[in-house]
């Protein structure tokens, strides 16, 4: 029970380190209109890490494997917020 809750931590602790990361792809300066691929990189970069948390924790509650669930959480959190990082270069 102990290493479930130290899991949960680490993916909530990996999904806020991926938001504030995210935070850099809102807060660049504009240059004119942004292209579709950089609207979906930063709708990545920001919301993308609460999804993936949110769609781990569904998936550790519909089959029970908590442990598992977590680290699939951490594992899609880093690759949604590469994929936005990679969608909205600076």
């Amino acid at each position: 029970m102990t290493t479930v809750v130290l899991a949960w931590g680490a993916a909530l602790g990996v999904c806020a380190g991926a938001v504030l990361f995210g935070q850099t792809a809102r807060t660049a300066p504009r240059r004119g209109r942004r292209s579709t691929a950089r609207r979906t990189g930063l709708l990545l970069s920001l919301s993308g890490p609460w999804l993936a948390l949110a769609a781990a924790a569904a998936l550790g509650a519909l089959t029970g494997e908590w442990l598992t669930a977590a680290a699939v959480a951490a594992a899609g959190i880093c690759a949604v917020a590469l994929a936005g990082l990679l969608l909205t270069p600076r």
